[in-house]
Order: structure tokens, then C-alpha cells, then sequence
């Protein structure tokens, strides 16, 4: 299955890259890997993995040890950002209920085979800019025209 890649520059630009890769299997978050371990286009570029999530649409997670799923109890940010169950239709005082905590499954920092998507950011910059690598993917926007019915 192969890898949806994110890269993210500085500037806030990011770029998408599809490919299948066995070198990014044991890998972990947080570690730096060389653009051209992912393609010979990204040689000279440093990257590092920021995160990734898998199949199922759950997040891997810095603090879990392994490539398994498990339950971890967790305050709000990175994997828990809901409001809880309890609160209703109703408005709630705050927006987050101070002291909350949930169990949710996460995976854990190991990339493998269940991975669909991996976020990069890139630490150091090639010879070629990613535009240049990735023309298609730095075109502006078009506005889709209103027509008259």
C-alpha cells in the first residue's frame, strides 16, 4: 500500500507525494531522514517526520512505543480535540471542560505497513525548490464560474 506523504515548508506551503517505499518501515517520529531515501528528485533535502495516522484514521502519537494500537488516557491536544459526550445541546460555560480526560486508541511511533500517511517537515532545503519538483502542485486555485440557469 502506498505512502501519502505531506511536506511541509516554512513558508506554510505543503506538498503531496504518493509513493511505496519499504525504506520508511521502522522509522520513527521525530526522526530526520534524506529526500533521497523518499525519491532521487528530493536529494540534497533533510526531512523530519512530524506525524502520521493509519488506515483507520487513527493517529500515531510521539509518547506510544511500537507500531501497535492501544488505549491512552489523554488531556486535550494531539489526538483528543472533541468536546465531551455529556455536554449536550445545551452551551457549555467554557469551551473545554477543565481537568478532561479520554481514552482513545492511538498508534504508536513506529512507522509500518498499516501507515497510509506520513507528515514531513522539511529542515533543510535542496538545490531545486519543491516548486520547481512539484509543478503541479504550484498552480493557483481556480474559482469555479457561477452560470446562469
Amino acid at each position: 500500500m502506498p505512502f501519502k506523504i505531506n511536506m511541509s515548508t516554512k513558508e506554510g506551503k505543503t506538498y503531496k507525494l504518493e509513493l511505496e517505499s519499504e525504506e520508511l518501515n521502522g522509522k520513527e517520529i521525530g526522526s530526520k531522514i534524506e529526500g533521497k531515501e523518499l525519491t532521487g528528485d528530493l536529494s540534497g533535502y533533510e526531512l523530519e517526520i512530524t506525524g502520521a495516522s493509519d488506515k483507520s484514521g487513527f493517529p500515531s502519537l510521539s509518547t506510544v512505543e511500537g507500531i501497535a494500537l492501544k488505549k491512552v488516557l489523554l488531556t486535550y491536544g494531539k489526538g483528543m480535540n472533541k468536546k465531551p459526550k455529556h455536554e449536550g445541546k445545551r452551551k457549555p460555560t467554557r469551551n473545554r471542560p477543565k481537568g478532561l480526560r479520554l481514552r482513545k486508541t492511538i498508534r504508536g511511533k513506529v512507522i509500518s505497513p498499516e501507515i497510509v500517511q506520513i507528515n514531513m517537515k522539511v529542515i533543510k532545503a535542496g538545490h531545486k525548490p519543491l516548486a520547481e519538483i512539484f509543478p503541479e502542485q504550484n498552480q493557483p486555485k481556480q474559482k469555479a464560474k457561477k452560470t446562469q440557469a
